[in-house]
């Protein structure tokens, strides 16, 4: 285990040889004094609306502990440049070094060989593992168990990444190896790119586009640079990690438009004494639950809005990934699942309608997200697919189907209606579901009383037969 340096500025990344090709040390700022001027000015006092908790969960960190990681032999006047900059705004960096073949011109804290070491290798392997894909992927598991085991020491505050393609690739598997409320940034030249397939994002992870990031510095490149180093230093100042006096259980849905059912389980389950986290499922927002579900992060899933299940299954980009649905189940976290939305396909709205589903009934949310609904067979499909991935699950799953619509917009007079359709997804639900799946089906709309009452019935009972952990009211009681 290598141990990092308690000095100030670098921490032990420091030059050999000297000062790196007229570097100087962070308290004098010579090389970029055009880009790190900036100053901290006070601001008035105003009444907090932070929660009454947070004084407990708020960090009193001065100096943030910020573990810089790149290819040191390839972007060595990048990764000093952002160490001042992350000097300049109050914090301490602490090197990461991730090349394979050179060695950077400074001495970083945890160097090539310590990174291979944690991946159970050496860097002469990595270097003859065969290409450079193979040994950025074994340095990439390096680096993820070591900053897994810095984070869990608490020897870092935040965590940034620089790269291209290789470097992203990297930093995207440091990035899941970290806590929720650990500061992650990655600044990339394909930072938003179709590149990064959704289930490789963490639930926080932070990204900027690296403009002018592909070979030295410009004032183009340093513009960035400045600005992330700034951002992970004040994200790891500010950061209020999770709460961890209720247990927490997570739902998904739609907004109230379309989905309303958390209008009234939210504040039902919090007189019950749990923190209730609402994820929207337009891609990115299962995604999340998803990558924190991973970690064992819920004490329950309300699963409700299944509609990237269908995006996945349909070949939309509007996707979580392939394994959607199935790591809470994984986990050992108790579910309870609904088809919310399964019958729209999203895409997005300024591609127009896609070839496929030019004869489906459409509807435009906005100008980013269009739907169009699926046929029956599609819907058929997907009802195979939720029952499969539901039967794989190691914990209580229930399955709410509500054969009276589910999505606002099916309703008779809706531009969505398609009642043969969904009477189809209905049949074939019912018969895909095999026990130990709990199925409970219900005549009504997904946006009805009834199916509030039905899934709050599953959940107390489960609370009482002790499958749910009680919330904190009713420990307290």
């Amino acid at each position: 285990m290598v141990q990092s340096s308690p000095n100030q500025g670098f921490g032990s990344n420091q030059p050999i040889g000297g000062c790196h090709r007229g570097y100087s040390p962070p308290s004098v700022i010579t090389r970029w004094p055009h880009v790190l001027h900036a100053r901290c000015t006070p601001v008035a006092h105003h009444h907090s609306r932070l929660p009454a908790s947070t004084d407990k969960v708020m960090p009193e960190i001065t100096q943030p502990r910020i573990l810089l990681i790149g290819t040191g032999d390839t972007k060595a006047d990048e990764l000093l440049f952002m160490s001042e900059c992350i000097a300049r705004a109050g914090g301490r960096t602490i090197m990461m070094d991730i090349s394979v073949l050179g060695d950077p011109p400074y001495r970083p804290a945890h160097d090539k060989h310590a990174v291979a070491a944690a991946a159970n290798t050496t860097i002469e392997a990595v270097a003859s593992s065969g290409d450079e894909n193979s040994a950025m992927s074994l340095m990439a598991i390096g680096a993820a168990n070591l900053a897994r085991e810095l984070a869990a020491r608490d020897a870092i505050d935040g965590v940034i990444a620089i790269g291209g393609t290789m470097g992203t690739d990297l930093a995207l598997d440091v990035a899941q190896a970290l806590p929720l409320g650990l500061p992650k940034l990655i600044v990339s030249t394909v930072a938003f790119s179709h590149l990064i397939p959704p289930e490789r994002v963490a639930a926080d992870l932070m990204m900027i586009l690296w403009a002018g990031g592909l070979y030295g510095l410009n004032g183009t490149c340093t513009a960035v640079l400045s600005q992330a180093c700034g951002a992970i230093v004040g994200a790891a100042r500010s950061a209020i990690k999770p709460r961890k006096d209720r247990p927490v259980v997570a739902i998904t849905s739609l907004g109230k438009s379309c989905l309303r059912y958390m209008v009234e389980l939210k504040p039902q389950l919090e007189r019950r004494g749990y923190e209730v986290v609402v994820f929207h499922t337009t891609g990115m927002g299962g995604r999340a639950m998803e990558s924190i579900a991973a970690q064992g992060g819920f004490a329950a899933v309300l699963d409700l809005s299944l509609q990237e299940v269908a995006n996945q299954l349909t070949g939309s980009v509007v996707n979580s990934g392939a394994d959607r649905l199935e790591n809470a189940g994984q986990a050992g976290i108790p579910q309870i699942v609904a088809p919310g939305a399964i019958d729209m396909v999203d895409f997005p709205a300024w591609l127009g309608v896609p070839g496929e589903l030019a004869d489906r009934p459409f509807h435009a949310h906005n100008r980013l997200l269009a739907s169009a609904t699926s046929g029956a067979a599609d819907r058929r499909r997907i009802a195979g697919a939720i029952a499969e991935k539901l039967a794989r699950a190691s914990a209580p799953v229930a399955l709410v189907l509500p054969a009276g619509g589910i999505q606002q917009w099916d309703r008779e007079g809706e531009a969505l209606h398609d009642p043969d359709a969904l009477a189809a997804f209905v049949d074939a639900m019912r018969s895909a579901v095999q026990a130990p799946v709990e199925l409970h089906e219900i005549k009504d709309h997904i946006n009805s009383a009834a199916f509030n009452e039905t899934v709050l019935g599953i959940f107390d009972r489960w609370v009482a037969a002790g499958v749910i952990p009680p919330g904190r009211a009713t420990a307290a009681a």
